[in-house]
């Protein structure tokens, strides 16, 4: 195991591979090329933190935060995320399936135009994340939490919306071809359209 701490700095084309970083904590460290393929980082603390053009191919998050950091163009391809605490982070321009996502918190995450497409988000914290243009087809949403999320122009065709909660949000503004969903999500979408909706069925 290695466990690091370090705060500020550049850390530019360093070879990672395979590390186990449990326990670690990393305040505004800067990442550039750096290679995180198949780390490991149980219970590590990353915050404020950017990782640009790297790679955590096959890397293994549990139980580990990475609060406000930036991710630009890094591959992501293969990991695995369990009960994670992703708050205020961005995605840009980042290959992201396929991935293993089980539980966690991605409260106010930025995912504008990420390819989620058949990803398994079941039961996952996105409340006030950034959906915006994100293609999200086929993708497993069954009991999320999506209360105030921007879904505009994102692509839920085909997606599993059964069970997530979704206060706040204007399914108006997405692309629902063939989405699944639940009497409350169909309350909700005929009100957003201006139907008076009676599911009392009184005469």
């Amino acid at each position: 195991m290695t466990r690091i701490e370090r705060e500020g700095g550049t850390i530019r084309g360093e070879d990672w591979y395979g590390d186990d970083l449990a326990d670690s904590r990393l305040l505004g460290v800067t990442f550039v090329d750096v290679d995180l393929s198949e780390v490991t980082t149980a219970g590590a603390h990353v915050e404020d933190c950017t990782f640009r053009s790297c790679r955590f191919n096959s890397s293994t998050h549990v139980a580990s935060a990475f609060v406000s950091c930036t991710f630009e163009g890094t591959n992501l391809f293969d990991t695995t995320w369990e009960g994670c605490k992703l708050t205020g982070s961005s995605f840009s321009r980042c290959t992201m399936r396929p991935m293993t996502v089980r539980g966690g918190q991605w409260l106010g995450v930025s995912l504008r135009g990420a390819d989620l497409n058949r990803l398994d988000l079941s039961g996952l914290d996105l409340r006030e994340t950034d959906l915006t243009a994100a293609r999200l087809t086929d993708v497993v949403l069954r009991d999320a939490r999506l209360d105030h999320a921007t879904v505009r122009q994102a692509d839920l065709g085909s997606a599993d919306l059964r069970g997530a909660s979704l206060v706040g949000v204007d399914l108006d503004q997405a692309s629902l071809s063939s989405t699944r969903i639940d009497l409350a999500a169909a309350v909700l979408l005929a009100e957003l359209r201006g139907t008076v909706v009676d599911v009392g069925g009184d005469a």
